[in-house]
């Protein structure tokens, strides 16, 4: 199973104010044991909302929005993407996450081709969806 951790925004990243070197150094940490334990798919942290903009559909139209945004229990910071045999090793892992004195994540679970009925999934789309993630799985580079 995956699962994605979503790291809430805080006022300090709302503000463009980057983690400590001892909170960059925790995280690396986490990140390493996360990928020693071969469960890490992918992390990445986000700018503030900034230098988003939110993108709406609405009869027809779209909205663009720029930011920033207001409600910042709303936004996002950063994610991991891991893989965990259940929805309890995925919470042990965040538990060990080093978080800042009221921060918070949230854990989503990740759609998988099993949790579609049969019919609504052919043998084309599946191979079609294998080879996006294979193409989208290749190093990074400057």
């Amino acid at each position: 199973m995956r699962f994605m951790i979503l790291v809430k925004a805080t006022a300090e990243s709302e503000a463009d104010i980057l983690p400590s070197s001892e909170l960059i150094a925790a995280m690396g940490e986490f990140n390493e044991t996360l990928i020693d334990a071969g469960v890490m798919l992918g992390a990445e942290g986000l700018h503030s909302s900034r230098k988003g903009a939110r993108i709406k559909s609405s009869g027809g139209h779209i909205t663009v929005t720029d930011g920033p945004f207001a409600e910042t229990k709303e936004l996002l910071a950063g994610f991991w993407l891991i893989q965990a045999k259940d929805r309890d090793e995925a919470i042990a892992w965040c538990k060990r996450i080093p978080l800042q004195d009221g921060q918070e994540v949230e854990l989503r679970q990740v759609f998988e081709a099993y949790d579609f009925p049969a019919d609504s999934l052919t043998e084309q789309h599946l191979r079609k969806e294998q080879a996006w993630r294979d193409e989208t799985q290749k190093p990074l580079t400057r």
